[in-house]
């Protein structure tokens, strides 16, 4: 048994159970997971996202993040016999998509939508202003990174610049798993992995608020306590027990974001280890055991004590595919998403790798590693009138691999190329997704067998309470599938056109912004 089988029969009587509850994009999913790590019961609630300006993305917290939560925690709790000798709810953990920035007031009241993590890049402004304030080097010096859309602190300066009122009223500037675990337990908590996203605002050495420089803006007493992702956070409370069906009084640990839960959930708890997630957008977190500061990559901690990632993100990959799909008019003649997208990939298969010369720029949102250019916009070079549909899905889908392998290029520069890749979510069912990151990295990928982040969730929790005595017995709970390894015949290829990839946005860049900003002017 494992996360991405039918749940186990929830058992009857004396197990001990924990509790894993994920905020995605566009999904909560929650899951229960007995001692053994099987998932024995699961549940599901859709969302969406708002998108009320260019370059703004939003959550609704208490309609997304804690109905979210609510919803599925009831669902799941519903489940689990009442009587005296019940299974136990031992622990929970709770993630969600970061860094996000949401002000709330002394009660916890949100004043505004969440403001979501890199694909929100309405602070380019205070990117700059902070930048020539501070400096980059004291910036990189501080917090192991520059200033990007993935940074949470210009985020903070926008909402004072431009929403004047809300900042004034806010108590705490928190993220997507604060406010839910302080909705849980009343305790204003943050990990320090995103509170590593937080910078110009965190000292990555010293794992510590540092707001010098800043003080104008944000002060230590807005931003939550920090703690590792598998410290305690506090009890349940009665009246969160009242709302979400918990046991009042089940530990809740302070958990982290979304990625480096499904990590822990894809193995990756070792040096060297790599979890490689393909959803709307791609991202990837290489496990360190020490902190490696990067002008490109971003630098963090972990969820375990004294661990670090270096982590990348593109923007585009599941949301490139959806967009293609409509543009060819498949989600119409399609019965149900799955087919959509195997109609699509089907398509793809029907041109050779390389798609007989098309190359595509997916920077349909900008692009986040290596680039950081939210001004990037995509790019179908070598179209002629013989090339066919098929043909454009290959090469949009080989885009994504493209997109991908110039991120781990990066790794690779500074003596970090990842020892394993775990590649998880919903576009490994993609094959040309993966196969063209294989071929164009060279690396293998093992396409990990698991429920989520919501099970690495549960996991977290259950290392949290000594459950699960040491973090390498996380890996009993966890589950591994196929490995897609490079292919000799096709692989050439495809680096041969990476080079011309990488080529083509350089020889395109000024153009393409210049057009950017006469378009917004």
């Amino acid at each position: 048994m494992n996360g991405t089988e039918r749940a186990m029969p929830l058992p009857t009587s004396g197990a001990d159970l924990f509790l894993g509850i994920d905020i995605g994009t566009f999904e909560t999913k929650g899951v229960l997971v007995n001692g053994e790590g099987q998932v024995v019961a699961d549940a599901r609630r859709p969302h969406s996202m708002s998108t009320p300006a260019p370059g703004h993305a939003e959550h609704d917290a208490d309609e997304v993040w804690w109905k979210g939560l609510v919803t599925v925690a009831r669902e799941l709790m519903a489940q689990v016999p009442a009587d005296g000798d019940a299974p136990r709810l031992r622990a929970v953990g709770v993630s969600a998509i970061g860094p996000c920035v949401l002000p709330t007031d002394a009660d916890l009241t949100p004043l505004r939508p969440g403001i979501l993590y890199g694909v929100d890049t309405r602070a380019s402004e205070q990117i700059t202003e902070l930048t020539d304030r501070l400096g980059e080097g004291a910036i990189f010096a501080r917090g192991g990174n520059h200033l990007t859309s993935q940074s949470a602190g210009p985020k903070i300066l926008w909402i004072k610049q431009n929403e004047p009122d809300v900042y004034d009223r806010a108590a705490w500037f928190m993220t997507s798993q604060s406010y839910l675990v302080a909705r849980l337990t009343g305790e204003v908590v943050m990990d320090h992995g995103t509170a590593g996203y937080f910078h110009p605002l965190y000292d990555l050495a010293g794992t510590r608020w540092d707001t010098s420089g800043c003080d104008d803006f944000i002060d230590t007493a807005r931003l939550p306590r920090l703690g590792w992702a598998t410290d305690v956070a506090g009890p349940v409370t009665d009246a969160a027990a009242a709302e979400t069906l918990i046991p009042a009084g089940t530990p809740v640990i302070i958990g982290t974001a979304d990625s480096p839960a499904e990590a822990v959930s894809s193995s990756v708890v070792n040096a060297g280890d790599m979890m490689l997630q393909y959803g709307s957008s791609t991202y990837m977190i290489e496990m360190l055991d020490a902190p490696v500061p990067h002008p490109v990559l971003w630098s963090a901690p972990y969820v375990f004590p004294q661990s670090y990632v270096l982590a990348a993100g593109t923007s585009t990959a599941g949301t490139l595919t959806h967009w293609l799909a409509d543009i060819l008019d498949l989600r119409e003649r399609s019965g149900s998403t799955a087919e959509m997208f195997g109609a699509l990939v089907a398509l793809a298969e029907e041109s050779p790798p390389g798609a007989n010369g098309l190359l595509v720029l997916p920077y349909f949102s900008g692009e986040r590693t290596p680039l950081h250019d939210p001004d990037s916009r995509g790019v179908i070079a070598g179209l002629t009138l013989g090339h066919t549909r098929g043909d454009i899905a290959r090469a949009m889908m080989e885009a994504v691999g493209h997109s991908v392998a110039h991120a781990l290029d990066v790794y690779a520069s500074v003596g970090r190329r990842p020892r394993r890749i775990f590649a998880v979510g919903g576009g490994t069912k993609n094959t040309v997704f993966l196969h063209s990151v294989s071929d164009i990295a060279d690396l293998d990928q093992t396409v990990a067998d698991t429920a989520g982040a919501a099970f690495g969730d549960a996991a977290l929790a259950a290392y949290a309470v000594g459950y699960l005595p040491t973090r390498e017995n996380i890996l009993d709970w966890c589950r591994t599938g196929r490995t897609v390894r490079p292919d000799p015949a096709t692989a050439p290829r495809l680096r041969a056109d990476h080079a011309d990839y990488v080529r083509l946005y350089e020889d395109t860049r000024d153009l393409i912004h210049a057009r950017a900003t006469r378009n917004r002017g």
